[in-house]
């Protein structure tokens, strides 16, 4: 373009070779936690059950019935065993627009109460689903096995959420809030001092 100047391409370049000391680099497995393998091992289990189930129902032209039934059962639990992860990594979805408008210490106490509201939650559903798992006798359609399997699993899943959501109430209490509250109020520090 006429008058505007092209930048530095150097700046612009990537190095191969930091691409490749950044593959090369250790995987860090002390950040995974359990949930992490149990997710990784249920995921490829129900990517086996589907390429089973398209094999069969495309290439063999017979479908076998028990991959269906059994593909929705994995998909499950890949997500609530997915949601252990993301409560571990405080990474559900919240609302930031609170934190905005109060004090650092106020945004710290609505942290915890936040945290306590979701250990509450969790451990309510997990009795909850436990009691509901302990009154189903029904069987799964296509494999005889109980139904009140998956209500267990969920419940388990949901115990495992509640001990994660301790941690994290542990964590902000140790840090002094959530790292959202901690971000606004140094924001709010900045623009006091500006």
């Amino acid at each position: 373009m006429k008058g505007t100047k092209m930048s530095d391409t150097s700046q612009n370049t990537i190095d191969a070779s930091s691409l490749d000391d950044e593959l090369d680099a250790p995987i860090p497995w002390r950040t995974f936690g359990i949930e992490d393998y149990l997710s990784f091992l249920v995921f490829w289990a129900l990517a086996l059950d589907i390429f089973v189930q398209f094999f069969s129902r495309y290439v063999l032209d017979d479908s076998i019935g028990w991959t269906e039934e059994i593909a929705r059962y994995l998909l499950i639990s890949v997500g609530f065993i997915g949601s252990i992860i993301a409560v571990r990594k405080n990474t559900h979805i919240m609302v930031e627009f609170l934190f905005r408008f109060v004090s650092p210490r106020f945004g710290a106490i609505l942290t915890y109460c936040a945290d306590i509201g979701r250990i509450a939650f969790f451990a309510m559903l997990s009795v909850t689903c436990f009691k509901l798992a302990c009154k189903t006798r029904q069987m799964m359609v296509s494999i005889d096995f109980p139904k009140s399997i998956m209500y267990y699993m969920v419940s388990v899943c949901l115990a495992a959420m509640a001990i994660r959501s301790v941690q994290v109430l542990i964590r902000h209490i140790r840090q002094g809030g959530s790292r959202i509250s901690l971000e606004h109020a140094e924001h709010a520090l900045h623009t006091k001092t500006d």
